[in-house]
């Protein structure tokens, strides 16, 4: 059963993203702490940290990777979205968890925070 966000976190983010203060390329920076929550929330820190790698590459590794691009946000997304199987540092596979936030701005919000390392 995938992990649900809870409700709280859900209708503050629909809140953010109503209001304006997430906000989308070419603007102001993220609101990093309920980006952080929903990343925390949906378990990609027991895999990947800000700067070291764990069972996947560190944020700043995946940033660096996509620095320049212009489509990196999409890959970002893509890539937590997708799921199926990634190559770990380590050489072995691993099933991707799926990112549970259905909301495709606020999943751009979570790429940019973490392009952001």
């Amino acid at each position: 059963m995938p992990h649900q966000a809870p409700l709280g976190y859900v209708a503050m983010l629909a809140a953010f993203v109503g209001l304006g203060l997430f906000v989308l390329p070419g603007s102001a920076q993220t609101d990093a702490p309920e980006v952080e929550a929903l990343f925390k929330e949906n378990d990609c820190h027991k895999c990947h940290h800000p700067t070291r790698s764990k069972k996947g590459p560190a944020l700043q590794k995946i940033a660096e990777k996509y620095k320049g691009k212009a489509d990196a946000g999409d890959k970002v997304v893509e890539q937590m979205s997708k799921g199926g199987k990634v190559k770990l540092d380590d050489g072995t596979e691993d099933d991707h968890k799926i990112i549970d936030v259905k909301d495709p701005k606020i999943r751009l919000e979570i790429a940019k925070w973490i392009l952001s390392h």
